[in-house]
This record gives C-alpha cells, sequence and structure tokens, in this order.
C-alpha cells in the first residue's frame, strides 16, 4: 500500500479546496434563487457586494495588507467592478426570477469561451488550435441547445432573461481579459476594491429604486443572502487567490467546467429543478466546451515540464 508523501498530502488538500469552490460557485446560483423570492435584484445585489467586500477588506487587515490609495487604481476598480459585479451579478439575479438556477448555471459557465473570443478580437494574443475551436464551437452549441427552444417559441420572458444571463457571461469574459491591469498587486487586494466599488456604485441605486426599508425579506431569502455574501463570495475569492498560488491560474480554471454539474445537481436537489432533455444535452457540449478551453494540452504540459 503507498504510503502519503508530504508533497502527495498537499496536492490533496489543494485538490479538495478546488472542488469545495467550484460547490461554493455552483451554489451561488440556488442561493440567488432563494434570494430573490423577497428581495429585489439590486437590492441583492447590493448587498452582496457590501458585506462580501467588507470580509475581504477584514481579511486583508488581519493580513496586514492595505488597499491602494491613489486614483488611477480606483478608477480601474470600479471599472472591474461593473464588468465583474454590478453588471454580471445584478443581471444573473434579475434572470432567475423566471430562470432556473441550473439553466443560469449551464449558461453562465461559457466565460472561458467568451473570454477566448474576445481576446482574439481584441488583444489578439490567443492562439487559435483545433482544441480551442472545438472548445468555442461545443460550448456555442450547447448555449443554443439550452435557449433553442424559447426562442423558436418567440421572444418570450424566459428568452430575455437567459439573454441577460449571456450577456452577465459576456462581461465576465471582459473582466477577466481587464484584470491583467492590476498585475503587481495582491491578487485579493482587487477583489475587495472591486466589490467596494461596487458597493458604492450599487446601494444608491437600491435605495432610490427598491426602497429597501419597506421591503419584508423571508428569513431564507435572508439566510442565502448571508450564504452567498459570505460563502460563495467571500470565502470563494479566499480559496480563489490559495489556489492560484498553489495550483496555478490554468490548475485553478478547472473549477469552470466542475461547477456546472455540482451548480445543477444542487438546483435539482435543493430546489427540485428539472432539465429538459435538450437541456441536458446543452449541458454535455458546454462542459466539453469549456473542458477543451481550459483543461492544459498534453504535449504543452510535458513541454513546459521539461523546459
Amino acid at each position: 500500500m503507498p504510503t502519503m508523501t508530504p508533497q502527495n498530502s498537499n496536492l490533496a488538500r489543494e485538490l479538495f479546496l478546488l472542488l469545495v469552490l467550484a460547490t461554493l460557485w455552483g451554489s451561488s446560483y440556488s442561493f440567488i434563487k432563494i434570494g430573490v423570492e423577497t428581495i429585489p435584484p439590486i437590492t441583492l445585489i447590493a448587498a452582496r457586494t457590501l458585506i462580501a467586500g467588507g470580509i475581504l477588506l477584514a481579511v486583508l487587515r488581519h493580513r496586514r495588507v492595505r488597499l491602494p490609495r491613489d486614483r488611477a487604481t480606483w478608477q480601474r476598480f470600479f471599472v472591474q467592478a461593473c464588468l465583474n459585479s454590478v453588471v454580471p451579478f445584478t443581471l444573473i439575479a434579475w434572470a432567475e426570477q423566471s430562470v432556473d438556477a441550473g439553466l443560469a448555471v449551464i449558461l453562465n459557465s461559457a466565460t472561458p469561451i467568451f473570454t477566448f473570443l474576445l481576446a482574439v478580437l481584441i488583444t489578439r494574443h490567443e492562439q487559435v488550435t483545433l482544441r480551442r475551436l472545438f472548445g468555442v464551437m461545443a460550448g456555442l452549441a450547447g448555449i443554443c441547445l439550452v435557449i433553442g427552444v424559447e426562442a423558436l417559441g418567440g421572444l418570450g420572458e424566459n428568452l430575455m432573461a437567459q439573454l441577460a444571463i449571456i450577456l452577465a457571461t459576456v462581461c465576465y469574459a471582459g473582466a477577466a481579459i481587464f484584470s491583467k491591469n492590476f498585475k503587481g498587486l495582491e491578487p485579493a487586494v482587487p477583489a475587495a476594491g472591486s466589490l467596494i466599488s461596487g458597493a458604492v456604485i450599487l446601494l444608491p441605486m437600491s435605495l432610490v429604486v427598491d426602497r429597501p426599508w419597506e421591503l419584508d425579506p423571508s428569513a431564507a431569502s435572508m439566510l442565502a443572502l448571508l450564504a452567498l455574501s459570505a460563502f460563495s463570495t467571500a470565502l470563494a475569492f479566499v480559496i480563489y487567490f490559495r489556489l492560484v498560488q498553489t495550483l496555478g491560474s490554468v490548475g485553478t480554471t478547472a473549477q469552470a467546467y466542475l461547477r456546472v454539474p455540482i451548480g445543477v445537481a444542487i438546483g435539482i436537489v435543493f430546489l427540485g429543478e428539472r432539465l429538459s432533455p435538450t437541456a441536458w444535452i446543452g449541458l454535455i457540449c458546454v462542459i466539453s466546451g469549456v473542458a477543451a478551453m481550459t483543461i492544459p494540452a498534453r504535449r504543452g504540459a510535458t513541454q513546459a515540464r521539461n523546459a
């Protein structure tokens, strides 16, 4: 029987944390679904960004890491907030008023595909390979299968909500490209800065649009909001930044295709959701496409090890 070496033990721990991260992000869609039952989307996301940003700020202070004070960096934080939280978080929350959490996680999982497309069209730094082309085609085919039934039925409420999730996915892709502007900063710093910036943007909107003092949220929605903020946002970011340091950015992207079946399963088990046969096929296509985009090629990995 093989013995567990310290190196294998460390790898097992990091892979376990990767599974935890995928679960935290996969469950966020179910938390949102429960939250928007009695909390309007803008107020839900304003509270999410405020609570999560506050938790990350406390973590940074505990680690004695200070946020930048220059205006230029905070301007970039606000741009990142719009791309990574304000717009996509709100669009997804609005969409989940009529779309199941399972469908939301499928549609939103295509971020690596749109990141690649935007990088090819805008920065032109991504190499186009047959494998990546397959990933793009499979992912887009999966998205079309998921929303295809709604499209055939006309521009109904569910179709508009699904398209909102697609737009949120494109925003995440833009955020991934824009995040390269934060090189040299402690990774948790732009996360905290952008979440705080998002709260600054969303809180006034919440006060004007939703008048939150007049709301009567259920206990379930409040618990979902707290879980969404503390676990699926703040804790997930902390784990994510740790994994970037231990597994690397490529290894950490494995959560992108792990969280899809996990998120769908959570919606089925806890919310009683059901996917149509077409959506199941779309799920398989999206997972295949995202995996092709994020799993490193064996030959490239071997060359990297030998370099």
